[in-house]
């Protein structure tokens, strides 16, 4: 089950359970859209694969203790502020390449 990390990793802006501006990488790194748009360029710079939307819970328990009341997000914050720097360069050499080709 997805953890559904509070915040981004780098900017720290909150990213709820219902945030339509949470990213994830296939291992649930999560940033906000702004920051994979203008500062990640669609690398995590973790694992260097690419970002989806991160899917949202639902509010309404459609089945029996299935919902986000039942299956809360994380409460745990991981703030890893990106070296700008360092990220510009690893980016640079897989940017280019499609995330599915990573």
């Amino acid at each position: 089950m997805l953890k559904l990390k509070p915040t981004c990793e780098n900017c720290d802006k909150g990213l709820p359970p219902n945030s339509p501006e949470a990213r994830i990488c296939s291992f649930e790194c999560t940033f906000c859209v702004t920051c994979v748009d203008e500062v990640l360029q669609n690398v995590c710079p973790n694992c260097g694969g690419g970002f989806e939307p991160r899917p949202i819970r639902p509010v309404t328990q459609w089945r029996s203790n299935v919902s986000v009341e039942f299956q809360p997000g994380s409460t745990e914050i991981v703030h890893k502020p990106v070296d700008i720097v360092e990220h510009a360069e690893f980016a640079s050499k897989i940017a280019g390449i499609d995330p599915t080709e990573r």
